[in-house]
């Protein structure tokens, strides 16, 4: 499709013989003879400054690197160059668009170059499974029986099929989380199950879950019964601390419809969730999405009318401090029309200074920069509407080559 590009081809792997040259240049010496002399470039660099060189590109770069000849496949691919790569700051987040209603097919964008790659994510069947990202390391788990959880590098492929996660194998609702340490490289998941009471619809047992990835080993840290709040599937870890949103079930103002909740994973504790742990949100929300920004939780949610808390007005920003909201941003109403009819829920994830935000009902990407507090759009998707009930969701990952599960 027109401005779609091949990721597949560019994958480190797949690369067995020298596809290309390096360029040469022409000096004359000091004698002044007119006889240039071609001077090959792999001849003058060594191999830690080309090594070091090569760590600075952007990811995708690095990955056409390796086509460039034997000696470049060989420096991207060896445990030295992971070794620089991770030592250089952080690529930019790239977002990853499923662009079938029932198949798990779409193309993730490079902000930096601006392009949209065609990638093949493993194992996944289908775009409503329940997706959750940290430091290179994405976690997929279906939205069926909630017993299949795999953890991959969406650009190196790698990728490794875990436990069963405990607890109930239906539960109504569930909320995926990975935190991965950029150090060791160990993580942890969270699942947060929510079930409702046979027969009371306020009462709702909920349970957190936990995968350690040092131990190899899931353990349940609690379980507790609340009452006129349920689970939902948004949460995030930041900085050891898990955070996800909950939903009322009574008939409270409208303000009150979301809450979040935030369970310190270090304590642990076991008692008392809803009445230490409750922090209001910071308006009447349409829908909510929590994000890691740089160890700091921020969400995106959608503004309630003040008539109508249901329909949607506009989308903010809010970064939580402590346990008050600051709110950073406010989408501007050209780009909030820009996205045409937009539902009262819809699709936002970010990591690092970057904040995607993706309307459910078409394919285009909305960006926002926290460093420079700019919005601004994404190339256009290689990919155009078949149906007019056709579906796009998505989510954002940082790209790397140095980690694996």
């Amino acid at each position: 499709m027109e401005g779609e590009s091949s990721w597949i081809n560019h994958r480190l792997d797949d690369i067995s013989e020298e596809i290309g040259e390096f360029d040469s240049f022409s000096e004359f010496n000091d004698e002044g003879n007119n006889e240039a002399t071609a001077v090959s470039l792999e001849l003058i660099l060594p191999n830690d400054l080309l090594e070091r060189i090569l760590a600075y590109l952007p990811i995708a770069s690095i990955c056409r690197a390796g086509c460039v000849c034997k000696r470049w496949n060989e420096i991207v691919s060896s445990n030295r160059f992971l070794w620089n790569f991770s030592h250089v700051p952080s690529q930019k987040p790239w977002y990853f668009m499923f662009t079938g209603s029932g198949e798990p097919n779409g193309y993730a964008y490079d902000p930096i170059l601006r392009k949209w790659y065609g990638i093949e994510l493993p194992h996944i069947r289908a775009p409503d499974w329940f997706i959750a990202s940290s430091c290179g390391l994405v976690g997929f788990m279906d939205n069926d029986s909630r017993s299949e959880l795999y953890i991959c590098n969406p650009i190196t492929k790698r990728h490794k099929k875990l436990e069963e996660p405990p607890g109930w194998k239906f539960s109504d609702y569930s909320a995926l989380a990975i935190s991965v340490n950029r150090i060791s490289h160990g993580y942890l998941i969270t699942v947060v199950k929510s079930k409702q009471v046979p027969g009371n619809f306020f009462q709702w047992d909920i349970s957190i879950h936990i995968y350690d990835s040092e131990t190899i080993l899931w353990t349940t840290s609690l379980t507790e019964v609340l009452t006129g709040w349920r689970g939902g599937d948004e949460s995030v870890i930041c900085n050891d601390v898990l955070y996800f949103l909950i939903y009322s079930t009574g008939s409270g103002a409208p303000a009150n419809r979301h809450g979040l909740v935030a369970y310190n994973l270090s304590s642990r504790s076991s008692h008392g969730l809803l009445d230490r742990c409750f922090i209001p949100v910071p308006c009447a929300l349409t829908c909510g999405r929590l994000m890691n920004l740089k160890g700091k939780l921020a969400m995106v949610g959608g503004i309630g009318r003040h008539d109508r808390a249901d329909i949607i007005k506009g989308i903010g920003i809010w970064v939580l401090n402590g346990r008050e909201w600051q709110e950073i941003a406010r989408m501007p109403h050209k780009f909030f029309q820009g996205f045409g009819e937009f539902d009262d829920v819809f699709a936002s994830g970010g990591t690092d200074d970057l904040i995607y935000i993706q309307s459910y009902g078409a394919p285009v990407l909305l960006i926002f920069d926290m460093n420079q507090k700019q919005w601004k759009w994404s190339q256009k998707c290689p990919v155009t509407k078949r149906f007019p009930l056709q579906l796009f969701s998505g989510f954002c990952f940082e790209p790397r080559l140095g980690i694996a599960p």
